[in-house]
């Protein structure tokens, strides 16, 4: 089920909906080198396509954070368009390497949801957020908890 719409309230979403977000984004190079860069990591398998030839792989592979960045910015426009904050991420898992030229997609599962002990005008929400390649294997998985305001107290803003 898609969901990207103006109206994505806390009340809207039910526990054990999936959702599979209509984008997609494929990975390129300069996606890898400039943020690998900017973020300081360094590490050979990011950079050093010789040394990566003789690898398992055969070839570089991408950030491991740029594909958790780009999965749940993927995700974004249907389960935290109308976030007060996102309060976190918990068990994130790389399970396949991202290669120059894959494709990523996204799908999201509602794992729970609860008001907020803080706020009364929204309500906490955790998502389940899956990451796949274009051969759809999964690549990244986590955890996702957002804060989501209520229609009640937001209307349709």
């Amino acid at each position: 089920m898609g969901r990207t719409s103006d109206h994505n309230y806390y009340e809207d979403f039910a526990v054990g909906e999936i959702y599979e977000h209509t984008r997609g984004k494929t990975v390129t190079e300069m996606d890898n080198v400039a943020i690998t860069n900017l973020v300081l990591n360094t590490a050979q398998g990011h950079f050093n396509e010789d040394r990566m030839e003789d690898s398992e792989f055969g070839e570089r592979i991408v950030y491991g954070g740029i594909n958790l960045s780009m999965v749940c910015g993927l995700a974004s426009e249907d389960i935290s368009e109308n976030a007060i904050t996102e309060l976190g991420y918990d068990e994130v898992r790389f399970s396949n390497p991202v290669f120059h030229g894959d494709t990523l997609y996204a799908e999201s599962e509602v794992l729970s949801k609860r008001d907020s002990d803080a706020r009364s005008d929204g309500g906490v929400v955790e998502f389940r957020v899956r990451g796949y390649n274009q051969d759809d294997e999964q690549v990244v998985g986590a955890t996702k908890r957002v804060l989501l305001k209520k229609r009640e107290y937001y209307g349709d803003d």
